[in-house]
């Protein structure tokens, strides 16, 4: 048992670490999506390498914007859905001891299994011993890493340790272009077959081997989407170490290439209680990557350069502690209902699977934000408004990685502008769903699984999405004062995107107000009105609230950007722009005229007609089928709409408290002739918290957010479930398809600028920090880091002090307000303040 053990490591920090034990096939899917490792350039699954795709496993690795296009029949209509696409799985490792029995569950049984995430050093461990039919015991332990040091590179290491015996193992190393998108199972009907394996083949190549400079033979494929021609090159290195580090003896080696597949054959003989370590290294290139000739070539040259697995898995974990320390949160929590460790892990958990996904390599490519990560193939990969809960983040750690999530919709401004003259508007109307060149790739078409009809898909009209790119753009210009961001593209984005409002607004003359039509909010419940209704017969919803107040917000600030502006620099870019001199007045007159929907009881109405709408038999519902976050789904298999019900989705009209304070809100409903004080603010929360059936993940971090001051109790438990949304799967099983990035990181900005209070705003004639800190009797201690026009922060709060220490190099002109007062700070200067009220 000692040698067992020995054999065998174990977790670290629970703090650090997502650790699982024993094996639960009903939560392979999750605990696969959930230790997906990767690097901002590709993602694999964490998914055991011997095991192969079906509906307990699906090892897959996906390329960041690696979409291709299929058709497929439905309904007599031909259905162009574009994917991301599910790569050639680079990790195949089959063992078969004594040549026979395979290490799988179907040949052997499993004890002391432990899977686990090292959090801090980006390394995807499994440990267990297998017992074969025969009777022999092995100790195995697997360490994988998608390298962030090295992004086009991985590796896997799997130490194999005889207990009981001594004899041959054959292991079966391979890449496998042989696969297909299955691992949704609703879109299981579509069309999947994306890949087009165009080479398979062994190839010689001089290496620094561990024994010295030689000659290895390695395997290659190169593969290409079907439709986007995009060409995927791979290439493997496997070897066998002793434990010293040096090269074991290998009784044979073979090698079959065929078509979409090639693979390695290396048998061993093996010694009781000697460990054998399986080396295998593997690099990618695609034909978009620069600085190659072809990517094929590249990845052959990549896997002969590349340094052993040791070293590449010592430099990843290296780059990734440098990440850290830009982007840890410490947050120390007091609730005897949670581990406080297990707290703490899941956040980091999440700041790992954004950084994994939207990593310093994201900068150089042309990729937007997928709304389920690189992870998985759900929502098919694509880019929706998600940015909103992640940008923040990002701004305030890795403004460049921001950048390049906008400058992605920059560069499909021409489509956006396409749609909106299409649509008979000016200006930029960007989609509801992107990928690969920014056209609209929402459904026509979807399955509801509970009634097993395809039903149409009206999601496309939540114009909404673009103004989450404007806050965006206007966020990020406001915390790094990048003026070249600003020229480049930033304006562009920004302006244009307040012509298609403004040309999609329209004027009544009785009213003297704006009203927009057409559209629908974040509440996706809702695509129109109910037959009866006095607005029935319209296409989708008019005058939704949190559309309109953004509008409002919205042509005020591109107003006041131009205003802002040298005369000259005005000038140049109105004229770059075609600005006609009349627009930015028409702006002006929105920004005050704007129709906002109120209830009697000055509720804001989340759309024209909402208070018209039944209430719904919430209790009935939930004791008939306990699960009702998907209300739409089962309304629809009833035979009945939600447009018949006052019921969301998600926060709506609640998305403007979580966008903007209290003070901030009121002043521009104010400005809009809709007064607004605390107590409609607490109304307008109530109200919709007792209408909404949480059927996004989304929906509990908003409305955590809302309710931190006002109810942090009921905050807390709100957080609390957004927080564990995908690590406890409140979903039922969506995150087995793919984590919920927006989630994720929103939860993380909930911890850092929620409980904190911060905020970027402006303060007289410049931009500063603002802490207003929420008292919660749950939080101990918070600390963070963020990165303010260049110059690092420091944060720490507790429950009676805040303390900011500036980075050496910090601005003292810099204004940062605590609670409305200013506080100066100096370079490398802490300073502490003592906050006053008890938590509640």
């Amino acid at each position: 048992m000692t040698e067992r053990t020995a054999a065998l490591p174990h977790p670290g920090d629970p703090a650090w670490t997502l650790a699982y034990e024993g094996f639960a096939p009903e939560q392979q899917g999750l605990r696969e999506a959930l230790t997906a490792i990767g690097n901002g350039y590709m993602v694999s699954r964490g998914a055991l390498p011997w095991e192969r795709g079906d509906d307990t496993h699906y090892p897959a690795t996906y390329l960041a914007g690696g979409y291709n296009r299929l058709i497929t029949r439905i309904a007599e209509r031909d259905i162009v859905n574009e994917d991301l696409v599910r790569l050639p799985d680079w990790s195949g490792l089959m063992v078969h001891f004594d040549g026979e029995n395979p290490i799988d569950l179907a040949d052997t049984t499993w004890r002391e299994v432990r899977h686990w995430l090292d959090l801090r050093h980006g390394v995807l461990h499994l440990s267990l011993i297998a017992t074969d039919p025969s009777g022999r015991e092995t100790a195995l332990h697997l360490a994988r890493v998608v390298s962030m040091d090295q992004p086009h590179l991985a590796a896997l290491e799997l130490t194999l340790t005889p207990l009981n015996w001594s004899g041959r193992v054959v292991i079966d190393s391979g890449l496998n272009g042989h696969l297909i998108n299955a691992g949704v199972k609703r879109y299981r009907q579509l069309s999947s077959t994306h890949l087009e394996a165009t080479d398979a083949a062994t190839f010689q190549a001089h290496t620094d081997g561990p024994d010295g400079p030689g000659e290895e033979e390695m395997i290659a494929l190169v593969s290409t989407f079907s439709q986007a021609r995009l060409r995927v090159g791979q290439a493997a290195r496997t070897r066998l170490l002793t434990a010293e580090g040096r090269s074991h003896p290998v009784e044979r080696r073979d090698a079959l290439a065929e078509d979409g597949r090639v693979r390695h054959t290396l048998t061993v003989q093996m010694t009781h209680g000697e460990p054998v370590t399986v080396e295998k290294v593997a690099a990618l290139y695609t034909s978009r990557d620069t600085a190659i000739s072809e990517p094929g070539l590249a990845a052959r040259e990549a896997v002969a350069e590349a340094p052993p697995a040791s070293a590449l898995v010592a430099a990843h974990g290296a780059t990734w502690e440098r990440l850290w320390q830009q982007a840890d949160v410490v947050f120390e929590v007091d609730d005897p209902e949670v581990d406080p460790a297990t707290v703490q892990m899941n956040v980091r958990l999440h700041i790992f699977h954004l950084l994994q996904t939207l990593s310093p390599h994201s900068a150089d490519l042309d990729v937007g934000v997928p709304a389920r990560g690189w992870h998985g193939e759900a929502y098919r990969g694509h880019v929706f408004w998600d940015e909103l809960f992640i940008l923040p983040f990002l701004t305030l750690h890795f403004p460049e990685i921001s950048a390049a999530m906008l400058r992605y919709r920059a560069r499909r401004l021409p489509k956006a502008r396409a749609a909106a003259r299409a649509a008979g508007h000016g200006g930029a109307m960007f989609p509801w769903q992107s990928g690969s060149d920014g056209r609209e790739e929402s459904q026509v078409m979807h399955l509801n699984p509970r009634s097993g009809r395809w039903i149409p898909d009206n999601t496309w009209v939540q114009r909404h999405v673009s103004l989450a790119i404007a806050v965006n753009v206007a966020n990020h210009l406001a915390a790094t004062g990048d003026q070249g961001f600003l020229d480049n593209f930033g304006a562009e984005l920004l302006i244009d995107i307040t012509r298609f409002f403004a040309s999609l607004a329209e004027h009544d003359p009785a009213t003297d107000r704006y009203s927009i039509h057409q559209v629908m909010g974040p509440d996706e419940y809702h695509d129109g009105y109910p037959e009866g209704h006095r607005l029935a017969g319209r296409t989708a919803l008019s005058n939704n609230a949190y559309t309109n107040v953004l509008v409002a917000w919205l042509m005020g600030t591109a107003g006041d950007l131009l205003a802002g502006l040298e005369a000259a620099r005005r000038d140049q870019i109105m004229g770059r722009l075609g600005i006609a001199p009349e627009e930015p007045d028409r702006w002006a007159e929105m920004a005050k005229k704007m129709v906002v929907p109120v209830m009697d009881d000055g509720v804001l109405e989340q759309f024209e007609g909402y208070a018209e709408l039944k209430e719904f038999d919430w209790e009935g519902y939930r004791a008939r089928y306990g699960d009702i976050q998907r209300l739409d789904r089962i309304l629809e298999a009833e035979g009945d709409s939600a447009n018949r019900y006052k019921l969301s989705k998600q926060a709506d009209a609640l998305m403007l408290c979580y966008l903007f304070p209290e003070p901030e809100l009121s002043h521009l409903l104010e400005r809009l002739g809709v007064p607004f004080g605390p107590e409609a603010w607490q109304r307008t929360i109530n109200t919709y918290l007792a209408r909404t059936s949480h059927g996004s993940t989304l929906s509990y971090l908003v409305h955590a957010w809302v309710m931190a001051r006002s109810h942090p109790e009921d905050a807390w438990g709100m957080f609390k479930t957004a927080l564990a949304s995908d690590l406890t799967d409140v979903q039922g099983g969506t995150t087995a398809e793919g984590i919920h990035l927006g989630a994720m990181a929103g939860t993380v900005d909930l911890v850092m600028r929620g409980f904190s209070g911060l905020a970027v705003r402006r303060a007289g004639d410049t931009v500063g920090l603002h802490f207003d800190p929420v008292a919660n009797r749950r939080v101990r201690r918070l600390a963070f880091r963020v990165r303010f026009r260049g110059h690092w922060l420091g944060v720490e709060q507790t429950p009676d002090s805040l303390t900011l220490t500036p980075g050496p190099d910090w601005d003292p002109r810099t204004p940062v307000l605590v609670g409305g007062r200013s506080m100066p700070l100096g370079p490398g200067r802490p300073e502490t303040i003592r906050l006053t009220g008890a938590p509640a």
